[in-house]
């Protein structure tokens, strides 16, 4: 059989998938639809300091090969996320990555801080494409000295590894990519959503309450395939794809760009039992090909 383990740095993964925060919750609706013990890794839903609300509805919108979302961080806050849901998970012998979001760099300190203490935590993956409030709104995730300088900070405040997950908004990834390096990242994860925007024939009115969304799906795949095989040439750390994965197929066209790892998020929706199929089609594949390890076909496109 072929061997499923990766690695990301330090850190080992049983085999390369992981599921993307936000569109997993913390995982206790999927464990009623099949063991999540399969799976690489669980990213859970982005956190911050305090509960927040997230955006009024409408906040989600189906696309001809996708999704829009609008949901805003909803999330019960770091205490409860540490009291209540992490403790649960934990029950599973998958990997456990909190995803971290605040709208300076001292929350995202002070989250790292705390989850630095949670043993069941493996590792934090920033979330830099919030507003900025030190920076006239300007999103963390399209300037590099901004991505750098968070990065930086959640250095600072743990000793487990780091993945920044960049925006693809951007003019240049590399350079963004390059200053999270720098600043200490273990790894980065890319893409997060593309900018979109939904209108109502009815009311003659963006669709969306909070006017623009997020786009996911398949929709973004040659986008964002494209963009983990620029980042995957102009640095060095592992990087973790992200953007439309749907089958076993999609996943390793991400691997072969460079990607040592991938998420899947909008096929969690259309699918619940995405990931082990996903998992099983990717074995198969590798198997059919005679590749005995995975890693031999990271890269490979580059």
């Amino acid at each position: 059989m072929t061997e499923m383990e990766v690695k990301l740095g330090q850190l080992t993964l049983k085999n390369p998938l992981l599921t993307a925060s936000g569109t997993f919750g913390y995982g206790r609706e999927f464990a009623q639809l099949y063991d999540l013990s399969l799976l690489g890794g669980v990213v859970v839903k982005g956190t911050t300091l305090e509960p927040r609300p997230g955006n009024p509805p409408p906040r989600i919108a189906e696309t001809a090969a996708g999704m829009l979302n609008s949901v805003g961080l909803q999330n019960p806050g770091l205490g409860q996320v540490i009291d209540q849901e992490l403790p649960w998970l934990a029950q599973f012998d998958t990997a456990i990555f909190v995803n971290i979001a605040g709208r300076k760099a001292a929350e995202y300190q002070e989250i790292a801080a705390c989850l630095d203490k949670v043993e069941s935590v493996r590792a934090l993956e920033v979330n830099i494409s919030c507003p900025n409030v030190e920076a006239g709104g300007l999103a963390f995730g399209t300037d590099p000295k901004a991505a750098a300088a968070i990065t930086a900070a959640v250095r600072d405040a743990t000793s487990k590894p780091v993945f920044v997950k960049l925006s693809p908004n951007v003019t240049d990834i590399v350079p963004i990519a390059q200053a999270v390096e720098a600043a200490g990242a273990d790894g980065i994860t890319l893409v997060n959503t593309f900018l979109g925007l939904a209108i109502d024939i009815k009311t003659r009115r963006p669709l969306m309450a909070n006017i623009v969304a997020g786009l996911s799906g398949p929709a973004i795949k040659p986008l964002a395939l494209r963009l983990v095989w620029q980042t995957a040439r102009a640095v060095r750390i592992p990087v973790i794809g992200i953007g439309g994965i749907m089958s076993g197929q999609d996943a390793l066209e991400f691997m072969l760009a460079g990607a040592r790892a991938v998420q899947i998020g909008t096929a969690n929706f259309y699918n619940p039992l995405a990931g082990p199929q996903i998992i099983r089609e990717m074995a198969g594949w590798l198997e059919n090909e005679g590749v005995r390890d995975i890693n031999e076909i990271v890269g490979e496109a580059l």
